[in-house]
Formats: C-alpha cells, structure tokens, sequence
C-alpha cells in the first residue's frame, strides 16, 4: 500500500508597498553619518553666518542684497540663497541623490534589497521619494535658518527690491519665501540628475559628482554673453530668476519659463533612471553601470532636451541676443533711482516727493558712446536727471555701471557728492551708508512695456 500526499501550492510573495520601503530608505540615509551632519549644518550654520555677519561694518556688497544686510533681516536669508542656488544646493544634492543607488554598488546590497522588496519599480521610487525627502528638508533648513538668524539679529525692517522700491516687512517675508521655493525647480532638476548619475555610473565617484560638475558648467555658462535663448533654456537660470521677485511690476517672463525648463528636465532624467535601472542585471554582481549606456541612454537625451529648448524658447521669447538693450538699461537706472531718491530723502528729512514729481530719466552710453549701447560690460556710463518740485534748475547724476550678462549691474555714483558720493546717513536702524551712493539693479531679458 503507498501513500500519496498532496503539497498545498505556494504561495506567491506579495511585493513591498512603496510606504514601507520609503520609510525603510529613509531611515536608511537617515542613518548616514554624513547627512546627518549635513541636516545639522544645514539648520544652524545659515543662523550663525547670517547673524554674524550682518553685525559687521564690511558687508559682501559684491552679493545681491548683500549691501543691506545691516538693514534688513529679510537680507540675509537672499544672500544666503544666491550661495546656495551657486555651491549649496548642488552639493547637497551630489551627497544625497547621487549616492543613493551607487551605496548599494559599492556595499553589494542589490540582491538583498531584491529579495526583501521584491518589486524594482517599487525599489526605485522608494530611493527617489527617500532622497527627495531629505534634500527638502535641508532646503528648508537653509531657508528658515537664514531667515531666522538676519531678523534675530537685525530685525524685520523694510526691505529695499531691485528697483529701489521699499518692501514692507510682511511683503519682504513673503517675497523671501517664494525665492526659496522657486529654487525647489532647479534643486529637483540637480537632483534628478543625481539619481541618474547613481544608476547609470554605479561605484564610479563620476556619478557621485555628476550634480555638482553639471551645475557648475550651467554657472559657467551663464556668465557668457549667451543669447536669451540659450541662458533660459540651461534649468540652472531658475537660481537667478528669482530676482525678478523683488521688482515692481515681478518680471514674472523669465521666473516662469526657467521653472518649467527646470520641472522638464527633473521629469527627463528621473525617467532616464528609471529606464535604466528596471534594464540593470542585479543577478551579476559585477554590473554595476556601464560608460557607453550612460552617454547613449542619458547624456544625448539631455543634450537633445537642450537643443529642443533652445528652439523652442528662443522664437517663442521674441528677443534675439543678449536681451540688454540701452532702453532697458535706462529704465531701469531711472526707477531705480527715483525709489532710492525718495528712500534717501526719508532718511535725510528731506519733504517727500513722488516718483512721477521727480521725473527721472536716464541716458546711458557705453564705451564714452564709441561702442554699441547693448550687451554685459563694466563701461556702461548713465547721467541721471531729475526735477523737483518748485525747483527750476534740472538735477544730474552720473553713475558707473557693471551689467553682468544675466542683466544683473551695479551702480556706483561718480557724483556730485551730495548726491551719490559716499556718506553716512543716520537711520533707526544705525548708521548706513548713502543709498544713491551704489546700488543693485538688473534689466529684464525679455521684452517689457514696464515705463517709469
């Protein structure tokens, strides 16, 4: 007599949700020595510095908004995001996302993982969700911290935008936020760039940099006298047009084309990874990243994006070559020294006038007028003339200016002296210096009707 037994089937092993293996790669980078030191950093260093420095008599006037830091507390937080839009950000980013694949390479992990999760797809969005999670905690780190550390220090005081026009303290709070989430775009586009370097690159410390190398070829390009075009088509022009921000009207033009490039290319590259990785062989050991599909399956789709961008905005922003114009630059001296002229009037108890009492206008040349007035330079020169109220005679200023080819320039008076030459001026918040003496401004890339 034999006896027959009937095995029940097995049953098949469900994958992991993605909220558990979220939660098991954050705390996995969590973990980490590095980004721990990294969040700490990020939430404390920006406070120090800020409040620091906007107690000294030398301040980094050579950085946007830098000149009123002593000013303002909302300041300090704008210095502290155009270093991170240039250093920060794309570090912070190579440590994170373009580690966060390539740790399992170099640890041996993969087929561990495999087994646990059971689910690539589900695997990849864990990583990409946990690493997203800890940029946008050190972001916010960088943001509030700098923030809180410039008003403790200085206080929450007006705050003087790119045209001179004064800010209120709850409209400078909200305008300071906004920069920061706008830089979220370009952050995302770093990062994405990040996950794909960490695929396709594996061990390699080239996938580790990735981040860091492409944005500082994106800030090397900015500083060329690129065609508008071409510079709002590189995501890394959204660590610029923030600026725009603190103008009256907002040079909404160039902040919204640079976001959506930035959001573009985030989108691209995440999806270049995920290509990439569900292709991987986790069964060999030894795979870890290939040169030839990194530049067949991620470089010449990023470089065929570019291309497809630049075709498409430069038509579509109706403006050929460096978008600097003499008619910009007069406009926007003029505006912004008529807001300056009454901030500096206030501060001297001087009666008030209005912008369109004063009637400012500028004419501007470059070169002492043997060059063309259009394009970045440092020989821009503009005299300045405006009238006051039951005065005949017309007033006059001259003003050096250096335009960088983002549109940004500085303003250095060159007289007469008591008007732009160097003076001290009392204010309740201490001493400052003149503020028509030197002053930031920047020319819209793309065309405006803006006058006045």
């Amino acid at each position: 007599m034999t006896a027959t037994t009937t095995g029940t089937p097995p049953v098949a092993a469900r994958p992991v949700t993605v909220a558990r293996a979220y939660r098991f790669e954050l705390v996995k980078l969590l973990a980490q020595w590095r980004v721990r030191l990294l969040v700490l950093a990020c939430w404390i260093a920006p406070a120090l510095f800020v409040a620091v420095v906007s107690k000294q008599s030398s301040l980094p006037v050579d950085t946007l908004f830098g000149r009123w830091m002593n000013a303002t507390g909302w300041a300090g937080s704008l210095v502290m995001l155009g270093f991170a839009g240039t250093w920060a950000l794309p570090l912070l980013t190579s440590v994170v996302a373009g580690d966060v694949f390539a740790a399992e390479d170099r640890l041996g992990t993969w087929r561990h993982l495999l087994v646990a999760i059971r689910s690539p797809r589900r695997l990849f969005a864990a990583k990409a969700l946990a690493s997203l999670t800890v940029i946008l905690l050190l972001v916010a780190g960088l943001a509030l911290s700098s923030a809180a550390g410039g008003v403790v220090a200085v206080g929450s005081r007006p705050l003087a935008g790119l045209d001179g026009h004064l800010l209120a303290p709850g409209d400078a709070a909200g305008k300071v936020l906004l920069a920061w989430v706008c830089v979220l775009a370009p952050t995302l586009a770093l990062a994405a760039i990040g996950l794909l370097g960490s695929v396709a690159l594996g061990r390699s410390p080239m996938g580790l940099l990735l981040p860091v190398v492409v944005a500082l070829a994106m800030e090397a390009a900015q500083m060329l006298p690129l065609p508008v075009g071409v510079r709002l088509a590189l995501p890394s022009y959204a660590f610029i047009a923030w600026n725009g921000l603190f103008t009256s009207p907002v040079q909404l033009g160039p902040l919204l084309i640079s976001l959506a490039v930035s959001l573009v290319w985030a989108l691209t590259a995440t999806a270049l990874a995920w290509l990439l990785f569900l292709k991987r062989d986790f069964t060999n050991p030894t795979q870890d990243g290939s040169g030839r599909r990194a530049v067949t399956v991620g470089l010449l789709p990023l470089a065929g994006l570019l291309a497809l961008t630049i075709g498409i905005i430069g038509p579509a922003a109706g403006v050929t070559g460096s978008g600097i114009g003499q008619d910009k630059v007069q406009d926007s001296v003029a505006t912004a020294f008529a807001h300056l002229y009454r901030l500096q009037a206030a501060q001297l108890n001087r009666p008030d006038v209005t912008e369109a009492q004063l009637g400012a206008t500028a004419a501007c040349t470059r070169g002492g007028g043997l060059r063309t007035p259009e394009g970045p330079g440092n020989d821009w020169r503009c005299v300045v003339s405006w009238h006051l109220p039951g005065v005949e005679a017309v007033g006059t200023a001259i003003y050096q200016l250096d335009v960088t080819a983002d549109g940004r320039f500085v303003a250095d008076g060159d007289g007469p002296k008591e008007v732009n030459g160097y003076f001290q001026v009392r204010t309740p918040a201490g001493d400052e210096p003149n503020p028509l003496w030197q002053f930031d401004a920047n020319v819209e890339l793309l065309p405006t009707h803006r006058k006045g």
